[in-house]
């Protein structure tokens, strides 16, 4: 089976989406056989990679309050991260354009290293208040993921490679109607958005698990054993 999800660095509900994601994975009795795609998604292409505002006041504009409440709102979901083992430190956080920080999950993809630098990236964003706008930043966190060092100063510094894969991501985002992240999609047919409880994923990964099953079964059906027909 295949799990496609769709986030962004950035969004709160993608790093604690994950987190239940992956318990809801580990309590799936075939989880050995569900291959995860990540999918980028960028909640704001047009944000500069050093605003000149905190993300409370770029929010608070954005959805036409005040600072304060959006303060408020951050650190009620702050609250919630910690239910799932996530620390989000919100007054410190370094806002700032995450296609650079997508370029590098693509990167790593070739790797197989994509899912130790999103991890990475996340806690940079969230707890550790580490500006993953920069090149430093994800230069470093690449390292750590085991990247070669060379090979990822030179993705860096082309802004092309791996541009065209975000965008086809986000433009089949599109085509199904994607609106707002995280996004699941398990083997083209059970989708589920936001950060759902565990039990949902592990509901929605059964029910595809069945239907896988149950296809393969139709599928043996019509075949010849043995060479006997």
């Amino acid at each position: 089976m295949k799990v496609e999800i769709w986030s962004d660095i950035i969004c709160p509900f993608c790093y604690i989406g994950k987190r239940r994601f992956e318990a809801g994975l580990q309590a799936f009795a075939h989880r050995d056989q569900v291959k995860v795609v990540y999918r980028s998604f960028q909640l704001d292409p047009t944000i500069a990679i050093h605003p000149d505002k905190h993300l409370f006041e770029i929010a608070a504009a954005k959805e036409g309050t005040s600072t304060e409440v959006m303060a408020k709102v951050s650190r009620d979901i702050a609250e919630r991260a910690k239910q799932d083992g996530l620390l989000f430190n919100y007054d410190t956080v370094k806002h700032t354009n995450t296609m650079d920080a997508h370029r590098l999950s693509h990167f790593a993809m070739e790797y197989g290293k994509e899912e130790a630098v999103l991890e990475l990236l996340y806690k940079a964003y969230f707890t550790d208040s580490l500006h993953i706008g920069e090149h430093e930043t994800l230069l470093s966190l690449a390292e750590q993921a085991g990247l070669d060092h060379q090979e990822t100063v030179d993705m860096l510094l082309d802004s092309k490679r791996y541009l065209t894969a975000v965008k086809e991501d986000q433009l089949a985002a599109k085509r199904l109607g994607v609106r707002g992240v995280p996004y699941f999609l398990i083997n083209n047919r059970y989708a589920i958005s936001g950060a759902q409880p565990v039990g949902a994923f592990i509901q929605a990964l059964e029910a595809a698990w069945k239907e896988v099953s149950s296809s393969q079964k139709d599928e043996d059906s019509d075949m010849c054993s043995d060479g006997i027909c």
